[in-house]
């Protein structure tokens, strides 16, 4: 093998390349006349290294996280790796299901800092060493003429939403997924700023700030802040009715009264697109105080961004709903036994009181009356107790006719007091229930104290119902 031919051949195209692909694709065209290797420039690109060129094999990895593989080592540490048998390393990343050795280099930029890899993997018999040497020569030569080009090529506005996307599926609130896209749309659209409008109890309300809001944002939300809640709605009815669009703050074109507190925050460029259903969703604004023309192809980004947040955020909505369901009783909408048992794990001896309820003659009222008269007595008498509990105290359904109320005292008669305003509450609906109280000990169990309140309950239904009974011990 004539080395110095191998790099005279690469070389000689390198100068006459336009743009750091095409200086790519060359580099491993012209390595493929000399070696049956499998060759892959793969640069920086982000917070990844991509492919940007590459001979056919099993399979390409089009992106590799800067730090994984015999590639992502290289990059890392900008020193060449010559692996002689794959099996032994255990970076090595699967292309091909015959591959013994492999050669990585790293692409250096003038300064002798990494920007990408050149790997070489063969399947046959190689001496690695004169091979080293050659793709140590042939990287530096391609590491300067990828800088005169100005460098690694961008992310297409396409590889940053997908990238977004995961940010965007990952979201934990829905705090999250807003601030997500957000920042997705400021940097997909070449934009300097976005906001989300989306729809609240009273209204369209506006979607987190971010950490570091910008002059423009700023601006631009006090304008919605201080704007009417018919305005803000009829931002998102625009966008809803007449879909995604942009427009531009053109001096003999002034803007549709809808746009008017955006333009009175500077904004001359704004791309509008919808978010989720028309009675449910919003809009996401997504502007720039200067004049530009955004493409159509941004636009329509956008309008994926906007599908793709909505996604997650129904989502979180959903599970939330799902959550409370799961938690909460269905008839009277009280938490029940599961949320019951975390709170009282976490009673705090001589200052959680448990108040144990029972409502009197309940079974009486099923078999007389029937169990949807039941079901409204219970409901009834669920909303009276609330009613006379403070602020921070629990009720919880537990059983049928039983319920128990969780509350903080700095010492037992206080909740005996509360207990008493509970039995005033069940008396005004024409209805009576029995109390019994009891606080936690010291080392005592959860469920021992729970105990102690049904005992004083009951004591409570022996001595003739409609009462409180506190647990001495």
């Amino acid at each position: 093998m004539d080395h110095e031919q191998v790099i005279r051949d690469v070389s000689v195209r390198l100068p006459m390349a336009s743009s750091t692909p095409e200086a790519c694709r060359w580099t491993v065209n012209a390595l493929a006349h000399h070696t049956p290797a499998t060759i892959s420039v793969l640069l920086e690109v982000h917070d990844r290294l991509r492919c940007v060129a590459a001979t056919g094999a099993w399979q390409v990895f089009a992106t590799v996280p800067t730090r994984t593989g015999i590639v992502g080592r290289v990059y890392a540490t900008a020193t060449t790796a010559v692996v002689p048998d794959v099996t032994a390393d255990p970076d090595y990343l699967p292309v091909r299901p015959d591959v013994t050795a492999e050669l990585c280099v790293p692409v250096l930029d003038p300064a002798g800092r990494a920007i990408g890899v050149l790997d070489l993997q063969w399947s046959e018999p190689v001496d690695l060493e004169p091979w080293r040497q050659t793709a140590q020569r042939l990287a530096a030569r391609l590491g300067a003429r990828i800088v005169a080009l100005g460098g690694p090529p961008a992310e297409s506005p396409s590889e940053k939403l997908l990238r977004h996307a995961a940010a965007l599926s990952s979201a934990p609130t829905e705090g999250a997924v807003l601030g997500a896209a957000t920042c997705a749309a400021r940097e997909v659209s070449m934009l300097s700023t976005a906001v989300l409008l989306i729809a609240g109890p009273e209204g369209a309300e506006i979607g987190p700030p971010p950490l570091v809001p910008g002059e423009l944002e700023t601006r631009i939300r006090a304008e919605l802040t201080e704007a009417t809640p018919a305005a803000l709605d009829r931002m998102v009815d625009r966008a809803h009715r007449y879909g995604a669009g942009y427009t531009l703050g053109e001096a003999e074109h002034p803007p549709t009264a809808d746009y008017r507190p955006l333009t009175r925050a500077g904004v001359r460029t704004l791309i509008a697109v919808p978010v989720g259903p028309s009675d449910a969703g919003g809009v996401l604004l997504v502007a720039d105080e200067r004049l530009l023309r955004p493409d159509p192809t941004t636009v329509s980004l956008m309008e994926l961004l906007a599908g793709q947040a909505w996604t997650n955020l129904d989502r979180l909505r959903t599970l939330a709903r799902l959550r409370e369901q799961a938690s909460s009783d269905p008839l009277t909408g009280l938490r029940h036994t599961g949320p019951f048992g975390q709170r009282i794990a976490a009673a705090t001896p001589g200052r959680t009181a448990l108040l144990a309820i029972d409502v009197d003659g309940f079974k009486i009222v099923n078999d007389t009356y029937g169990h949807q008269a039941g079901d409204r007595v219970l409901v009834g008498l669920a909303r009276a107790l609330e009613g006379a509990l403070r602020h921070g105290d629990e009720l919880y359904r537990i059983g049928g006719d039983e319920f128990v109320a969780v509350i903080e005292v700095s010492r037992p008669e206080e909740a005996v007091r509360i207990a008493e305003r509970l039995t005033e509450a069940a008396r005004r609906t024409g209805r009576t229930i029995s109390v019994g109280v009891a606080l936690p000990h010291p080392g005592e169990s959860p469920d021992r104290t729970l105990r102690r309140a049904d005992q004083a309950l009951y004591a409570v239904k022996r001595q003739g119902r409609d009462g409180v009974h506190l647990s001495a011990a």
